[in-house]
């Protein structure tokens, strides 16, 4: 699965488009290098996110590509 697409699917991103934005500015990485919007990202992967002096870490558990709001919560595990 594309990794714009998995943060918006698993909410962790509210809009692709903003999904997209910020891994081509650099924001984002996965497995500690730098991601584009396209990459594939699969279950293991550890993803990192900057959001302004904030950084989350997640670790990708499942890729699916229809998921309730409910359960988008189950896709990943926070690592601290």
């Amino acid at each position: 699965m594309r990794l714009d697409k998995y943060l918006k699917t698993s909410r962790i991103i509210k809009r692709r488009t903003v999904a997209n934005e910020a891994c081509d500015s650099g924001r984002v990485s996965v497995n500690g290098k730098p991601a584009k919007a396209g990459q594939t990202v699969k279950t293991g992967d550890v993803i990192e996110i900057k959001f302004g002096t904030n950084t989350t870490k997640i670790e990708v558990l499942k890729t699916e590509e229809n998921v309730r709001k409910e359960d988008a919560s189950g896709m990943y595990k926070s690592i601290q």
